[in-house]
């Protein structure tokens, strides 16, 4: 690795979805790197720590949750100027407990196509695109079998 490289920062990052299909935010303290930003929970893998395993670990850390049972779900690479971000995302599927903020942080629950008018760090922009892609492709799925009930 050349040494004036950025250095890779790898991230495990949770999806969870409430049964409205909301999804659980969290925004940066206002002192961290793009602090105030809105993110998707999680946080940095640990040595040589799984990506679930240190979903696991941040999540039980910040939200006070176990989690139960999640899958892999994307990939994002993403370059700032001092340091490029490995975000390891995983969809939540189960777990047990209340998700509050354990780290005083707000929380907000949000419907993927309301995170556009939020800000987030660059990294999550993929994210975000894809949470409202297949949110879009819900609702149009849902519209269509209602229309043809009617």
């Amino acid at each position: 690795m050349n040494e004036s490289a950025a250095p890779v920062v790898r991230v495990a990052v949770g999806i969870i979805r409430d049964s409205a299909g909301a999804v659980l935010i969290a925004r940066r303290p206002d002192r961290a790197h793009q602090g105030g930003l809105w993110e998707f929970p999680g946080g940095k893998m640990e040595g040589s720590e799984t990506a679930e395993a240190a979903l696991r670990r941040e999540l039980r850390e910040e939200l006070g949750i176990d989690v139960q049972s999640a899958e892999p779900w994307l990939q994002v690479r993403h370059a700032y100027t001092d340091k490029t971000v490995l975000l390891d995302v995983w969809r939540v599927t189960a777990y047990r407990g209340e998700p509050h903020g354990r780290e005083g942080q707000p929380l907000l629950w949000v419907r993927p196509t309301d995170m556009e008018t939020l800000a987030f760090p660059a990294a999550d922009a993929p994210i975000v695109a894809r949470l409202v892609e297949r949110d879009q492709i819900a609702q149009q799925a849902s519209s269509k079998a209602t229309s043809a009930v009617f």
